[in-house]
């Protein structure tokens, strides 16, 4: 005897009101960094992929529903906001430190080594990236529901649990966005202490110092050659005699 498994419609919620001041607007702007471009770049993706996976949901694809909307869609957001923020403190502060050392008339040399290089962008990122970690533990529960690709009319709340697990990562993305934004402020002012070093250095004083001491000790000397005082020495002498030849 057959069955019929009668499937639960996928119905995938609306992200925007959950997502929240990620998409408003958090009224918190950066002092130095704009961010404003790449937290829209992230709510926009987030909210296509939702009507992405709205319509697959629509068109009975279920799996490919779910996967618009998996951990590795919600995670990859994420990691190319932290990527494109970190790249963007990057440029900031590299340009900053070049300025105050040509403000400082800085050597080239010395100018190249303050420019941020990959192991200190990677470093950036760590800890910026960090303050998404709330959402780890939502996105594997997203994975885990996936089982509602079967889901019957008696899985009904492997469904409802997907749904409620889709807003809360949403909601969570919305929580790290804000901890980002503080983590880019900690992040620019640790630079600025940098940057007041830079604008503080001065070229060293000893190779002029070294220089003067030099020329005075052979003004000295050659004084005393031409005053009589002591004899010169034989190389000097012929030296002289070439050019009183000429």
């Amino acid at each position: 005897m057959n069955t019929t498994r009668a499937l639960i419609p996928l119905r995938v919620p609306e992200l925007g009101p959950s997502l929240g001041k990620l998409v408003a607007g958090t009224e918190r702007p950066t002092r130095r960094i704009p961010l404003d471009a790449i937290r829209y770049r992230l709510a926009t993706r987030i909210i296509e992929q939702a009507g992405e996976a709205r319509r697959l949901a629509a068109n009975d694809d279920r799996s490919s529903a779910l996967a618009a909307l998996s951990r590795a869609t919600w995670w990859e957001a994420w990691d190319e906001a932290v990527v494109t923020v970190t790249d963007t403190l990057a440029d900031k502060v590299s340009a900053q430190l070049d300025a105050e050392a040509r403000a400082v008339k800085m050597g080239e040399r010395r100018r190249a080594k303050l420019q941020l290089d990959e192991v200190a962008k990677r470093t950036i990122a760590a800890r910026l990236g960090a303050t998404g970690a709330a959402l780890v533990p939502v996105l594997d529960a997203i994975d885990q529901t996936a089982a509602a690709l079967e889901g019957t009319h008696r899985e009904r709340d492997a469904v409802e649990q997907w749904q409620e697990g889709q807003k809360l990562a949403a909601r969570r993305l919305e929580a790290a966005w804000f901890a980002l934004e503080q983590s880019v402020e900690k992040e620019a002012t640790r630079w600025l202490d940098v940057m007041d070093e830079v604008a503080r250095w001065r070229k060293p004083f000893w190779p002029v110092a070294v220089v003067a001491i030099l020329a005075l000790g052979l003004a000295v000397w050659l004084g005393l050659i031409f005053g009589g005082y002591i004899d010169a020495p034989g190389w000097l002498a012929r030296i002289w005699s070439q050019v009183l030849q000429r």
